[in-house]
């Protein structure tokens, strides 16, 4: 299977995976001190896990399927440009 005519292709869809996994990412942090960062408490979250709801459980989903498709696309392209 030559995937070397992708290779360009792949590319690009690279850099796009990687700046909409980023802003995903980015989106959902809580809190902006390094204690929540790190898991320690702070904030109203108190340091505990909660359960997602609504928008935050479409947005966690939607952010593992897009670092899946970045991991396949890492592959493809390291393939690609042999």
């Amino acid at each position: 299977m030559n995937l070397q005519p992708l290779a360009p292709y792949l590319g690009v869809i690279e850099i796009i995976l990687a700046i909409v996994l980023v802003a995903l990412v980015l989106m959902q942090t809580k809190g902006s001190d390094l204690g929540g960062f790190m898991g320690g408490g702070g904030g109203d979250s108190g340091g505990t896990f909660r359960t997602r709801r609504g928008v935050e459980a479409t947005m966690h989903r939607f952010t593992i399927i897009m670092s899946i498709l970045f991991f396949v696309n890492t592959i493809l392209a390291f393939l690609a440009w042999g």
